[in-house]
């Protein structure tokens, strides 16, 4: 493999790879934010308060 193919085939990976950052990105946003509700909801339902425990 030639120097030119290997650069080649790094430019048409890149996209991809910048497009499967992106996603993964927004699934971690996505699922920290599904663990905050989760976490107020069940503290709710056991009448925890919440601001006053340490969440990490």
């Amino acid at each position: 493999m030639t120097s030119n193919d290997t650069q080649h085939d790094t430019m048409r990976r890149k996209p991809l790879l910048d497009a499967a950052h992106e996603e993964m990105v927004k699934f971690e946003r996505k699922e920290s934010e599904f663990r905050k509700k989760d976490r107020e909801e069940r503290a709710a339902e056991l009448h925890l308060p919440l601001n006053e425990l340490k969440v990490h």
